[in-house]
C-alpha cells in the first residue's frame, strides 16, 4: 500500500515539521510521533535522525522515493528529505507503520 496519501494528509490536516533540522529539533523536544525519511536523505542527517529517534522511542518510516518525490507529495516546490509528524490530523499514518 502506498504511503503517499497518508503522508500528504498528515501534512495538510495535522502538524508537521519539514526538513532534517526541524525533524531533529522535534525529536529532541520529544514532540515527533513519526519521522519520514526520503531514500536519498543525506547520510549525516539520516544518522542524526536515527540516533535521536532511538533515544526518544520514535518510529522512522523510510520513504521509497527521493526527496523531490517527498516534496511533491506534500505540495512543496523543493526537496524534502525528512518530515516529523507531530500530530497526524485526519491521517491514519501512525497506524500504518
Amino acid at each position: 500500500m502506498s504511503m503517499n496519501q497518508p503522508i500528504a494528509s498528515a501534512v495538510s490536516t495535522g502538524k508537521c515539521k519539514i526538513g532534517v533540522k526541524s525533524s531533529i529539533d522535534a525529536l529532541k523536544k520529544n514532540e515527533a510521533k513519526l519521522v519520514v525519511i526520503a531514500s536519498n536523505c543525506p547520510a549525516d542527517g539520516a544518522s542524526d535522525i536515527e540516533r535521536y529517534a532511538q533515544m526518544s522511542g520514535t518510529k522512522i518510516y523510510r520513504f521509497n522515493g527521493t526527496s523531490w518525490d517527498l516534496g511533491e507529495i506534500v505540495g512543496k516546490p523543493f526537496m524534502v528529505s525528512a518530515i516529523a509528524i507531530i500530530e497526524p490530523g485526519d491521517s491514519k499514518i501512525l497506524k500504518m507503520v
